[in-house]
């Protein structure tokens, strides 16, 4: 019973409108690779200044933040097959973690004197 049920789920897949050529779904992407371009922009500015193991590992995450978005566009325009789409979208998000909780083990604990003891 378990069987015929999951075989209709994953036979009515054909139903779903593709993602090449949407108009909708690009320019939702694009307007997220705007927004992720100023913030990587920004990261990248900082990590200059503060030259920082921390910062250069936050802005390689938003770097790959910006990939994401390029693989997207290129997804929705029939460039990338949504099995690379899949594979390279899920590396990044691994990568993304990955950077994130590095940097966030790199940072110095606060000190003591913050914490009011009383």
């Amino acid at each position: 019973m378990m069987d015929a049920t999951l075989t209709v789920v994953l036979s009515s897949s054909s139903e779903w409108p593709g993602v090449e050529g949407s108009l909708l779904l690009l320019g939702i992407i694009l307007l997220a690779g705007l927004g992720t371009g100023l913030l990587f922009i920004a990261s990248a500015v900082t990590c200059l200044r503060r030259r920082s193991p921390r910062y250069t590992l936050i802005t390689v995450a938003v770097g790959a933040l910006l990939v994401r978005s390029f693989v997207g566009v290129g997804t929705v325009s029939g460039r990338v097959p949504m099995i690379y789409h899949h594979v390279i979208e899920h590396t990044l998000d691994f990568a993304i973690a990955a950077l994130v909780l590095s940097a966030v083990y790199l940072s110095k604990p606060a000190s003591d004197a913050t914490f009011d003891r009383n």
